[in-house]
């Protein structure tokens, strides 16, 4: 059955999410963006990957982690934290309580990756595991509650959680203020909704894409019925976008987003190698969903300069990229170069 989500959620604003830049920045990397003229060329345009699967914790979700955890007072931080969480923002939260010094407990799902299990242990993470249902994850996070009165910071439906991911298309933007298009993966939407509130306000006309598997595309299906959809029951590769909007972020990504594009199994695979080749990076499926996106020209952005949020990189080894990429400085340093200036 269709969930009818009438409230309205406004979101942080541009302000929260430099607020959120002020005070994660002592705690988080600054990641840089890379460029790749072979890209360009596959994808017919001009891009700019943020590459936040350089970012500590491995992906993105450290921003919003270190934002909700950081912003807690002392007796609220004494409590310690609890979420629930496929792997990458229950690693991000283990490492913001670590920061701080406070306890965090992590409800993980039995068939969460192991790469991404280890690192909530490795970051003194308490994981406590359950069946892989939304279900099972709210029963036993709630239970945790009850036992010790922690502090509960979801994984999106927070607006904290939205300002601190919001920060990484902030420093994109300060970086390359000319971008016309900038697209991010949606799962449960709260690094979409940061990046299209931090866009928008900075630069109203330009496209913001979010970007999934057609194998579970429960964000474009809600955006195109006008409320939100369950999610899909077939497998993707991208385990880190299985989540469903929450009607914080679906009110917000009606607001802002202009569209979603869709993205192949293959596609993401394929995705995944050409970033390791051209840019000598590895992510995971997940954190290529929107370079694959512009890669495989589904944004009809051709010509442009589009902004590629890779999302995170924790996956197990693989093959060792055999070709480098080049900083964003050594193109600019060329352009200077090659204009006389």
């Amino acid at each position: 059955m269709n969930t009818s989500t009438t409230q309205h959620f406004a979101g942080p604003d541009l302000e929260a999410i430099r607020e959120a830049h002020r005070r994660i920045s002592p705690h988080i990397e600054h990641t840089p963006v890379m460029i790749s003229e072979a890209l360009d060329e596959m994808a017919g345009a001009v891009l700019y990957f943020k590459c936040e699967n350089l970012q500590l914790s491995g992906s993105f979700k450290i921003r919003g982690a270190a934002n909700a955890v950081f912003s807690l007072s002392e007796a609220e931080a004494a409590r310690g934290v609890v979420t629930h969480s496929s792997g990458n923002h229950g690693a991000a939260l283990a490492l913001a309580a670590k920061m701080r010094g406070v306890r965090a407990w992590i409800v993980v799902p039995r068939n969460a990756p192991k790469v991404k299990v280890r690192a909530v242990q490795a970051y003194r993470g308490e994981v406590i595991f359950c069946e892989p249902t939304l279900e099972a994850r709210e029963t036993a996070a709630a239970e945790i509650l009850r036992r010790t009165g922690a502090v509960m910071i979801h994984p999106y439906d927070d607006d904290r959680i939205i300002a601190g991911q919001g920060t990484a298309a902030l420093e994109l933007l300060e970086e390359i203020p000319d971008l016309d298009v900038i697209c991010a993966p949606v799962s449960g939407g709260g690094l979409l909704s940061g990046t299209a509130i931090a866009a928008k306000s900075m630069r109203p006309e330009i496209l913001v894409i979010g970007c999934e598997p057609a194998n579970a595309d429960d964000a474009a299906r809600s955006l195109a019925s006008g409320q939100i959809e369950p999610a899909a029951t077939t497998v993707t590769i991208a385990d880190g976008l299985r989540a469903t909007l929450a009607p914080r972020t679906f009110a917000i990504l009606r607001a802002c987003v202009d569209r979603i594009a869709l993205v192949s199994e293959e596609e993401i695979v394929q995705a995944m190698q050409l970033i390791a080749e051209h840019l000598r990076c590895r992510v995971e499926p997940s954190g290529a969903v929107a370079a694959s996106a512009a890669l495989h020209r589904q944004l009809g952005a051709e010509g442009l300069k589009i902004g590629v949020i890779l999302s995170g990189g924790n996956l197990d080894p693989e093959a060792i990229p055999t070709q480098p990429g080049k900083d964003l400085t050594q193109r600019t340093q060329r352009a200077t170069e090659e204009s006389g200036w």
